[in-house]
């Protein structure tokens, strides 16, 4: 953790949720997991205030727990978790590309609140749509439920993990803190609800209809007195679906740009085959056969089997390997490399730049030839990019030592001897990749 993250934590924690709340996310992202009692001591607040500002952190996933085998219960800031806060609005646009208005604003009330059940988000979001709209016109419960339903099927949101029903001891203590479990198979199962209602616009004083009862209007509004049937059943976004859809549309653009529309209408077609199917952190998406994705092509899309076939066949035999076969039934089984598209030029011009802002044309000649040929001894290094011995190995010093590449031993014998031994350069790219997210940090801390 660098001093750029902490001071960009500590700023967004104090923006979004005040001084209080970002005295505690600080103080633990500096020292760890800290007990109840530490964090008291150490940040010299008062035991309720603490205790809210946990629960405000908890409750939007920026804070963890555990339950420690002593029986006391640590608490621990999730970093990563408060950067993403910079990526909020980015979420709520792809929420509204994605699913119009009323996904975006699902999205937008789930990330301001934390968790919140669907009944809740329903009747929020119908209620701030109907503000915007024409009088006379109201948004249905239906209609936003039905929305809600899309996100959850494709991941958008899932459901927050749960105390489980087992059966205790009236005699038992209650556990320090609760366990929280969650079934992968009901992650984004939508529990059935009866919503029957539409949105309302906020009534100033002076429109309440004098002497009509409360029971009276809630019954004429369609609203009833009963708790949800989701009581108890909280939602929250998939931040990691995000960044998967995200990943997906560099991957189509980098095809794209590499070959052309039509193909990357193709790798954009397997990648909705496997949003779902597929992990985030899978190196490749779920083999798919000829004749399956000659039938997911979008409508209207006009070409046949053999030149889906021939596009599919161009794309596995491309150099930059974006398509990978692996196997031969129903018409051939295809892939979409994940892991490699890290690797691939669109990404890596984002690590070339900086570099060549940093130390200049001749390093950036070497780091781009090694992104080409992948490995090279220092004598190859010397004779592909014409550079004098000298400068070629001070240069690849100065990257090394600044991690971004990486030296690989290749011993021709057991004993590892140096006159025995192939030293060979690579590009390092997940450190680049972290040297250039640390500037971007210091660009945000200071824009703050």
């Amino acid at each position: 953790m660098t001093q750029a993250e902490i001071k960009l934590c500590s700023l967004l924690l104090q923006e979004h949720f005040g001084e209080i709340v970002e005295k505690i996310g600080t103080y633990l992202i500096r020292t760890g997991p800290q007990p109840l009692r530490m964090i008291v001591n150490d940040t010299g607040l008062v035991l309720d205030q603490v205790k809210k500002a946990l629960c405000v952190l908890i409750q939007h996933n920026l804070v963890t727990y555990q339950l420690q085998k002593r029986g006391f219960v640590e608490y621990e800031a999730q970093c990563k978790r408060v950067l993403r806060i910079l990526r909020y609005p980015r979420y709520i646009y792809t929420a509204k590309t994605l699913y119009n208005d009323t996904g975006e604003l699902i999205v937008e009330e789930l990330l301001l609140n934390g968790k919140m059940t669907m009944s809740a988000v329903v009747r929020k979001v119908a209620d701030r749509l109907t503000e915007t709209m024409e009088d006379g016109k109201t948004m249905d419960y239906a209609d936003v439920s039905n929305t809600f339903v899309r996100l959850a099927d494709t991941h958008f949101v899932q459901r927050c993990p749960l105390v489980p029903e087992t059966p205790e001891s009236p005699d038992a203590p209650p556990p320090p803190a609760p366990t929280l479990v969650i079934n992968e198979k009901d992650m984004y199962v939508v529990p059935r609800l009866n919503l029957v209602g539409k949105g309302k616009r906020r009534r100033s004083c002076d429109e309440e209809e004098e002497g009509e009862p409360k029971a009276k209007k809630q019954k004429q509004d369609g609203e009833s007195s009963e708790p949800p049937s989701d009581d108890g059943i909280y939602w929250q976004v998939n931040i990691d679906r995000f960044h998967q859809h995200f990943r997906d549309q560099g991957i189509v653009s980098a095809v794209a740009n590499r070959m052309d529309q039509t193909s990357s209408e193709i790798v954009r077609t397997m990648l909705r085959m496997s949003e779902v199917t597929t992990s985030s952190s899978a190196p490749y998406t779920q083999p798919l056969s000829s004749n399956e994705i000659f039938r997911s092509l979008p409508a209207g899309y006009n070409i046949v089997k053999q030149v889906l076939d021939q596009y599919l066949t161009l794309l596995a035999d491309d150099p930059l390997e974006f398509v990978g076969k692996s196997g031969d039934s129903g018409g051939g089984m295809y892939t979409v490399s994940i892991l490699y598209f890290w690797t691939l030029s669109p990404f890596r011009l984002l690590i070339y730049f900086p570099l060549l802002l940093r130390f200049g044309s001749r390093c950036a000649r070497i780091f781009r030839l090694l992104l080409r040929k992948k490995h090279l001894e220092q004598k190859q290094v010397e004779d592909f990019a014409m550079i004098p011995a000298k400068e070629a190995k001070d240069m690849l010093y100065k990257m090394l030592s600044e991690n971004f590449v990486s030296l690989q031993e290749i011993p021709k014998t057991p004993d590892h001897a140096p006159s025995r031994t192939f030293y060979l350069y690579t590009v390092n790219v997940p450190s680049s990749a972290r040297m250039l997210l640390h500037r971007c940090y210091k660009v945000q801390s200071r824009h703050h």
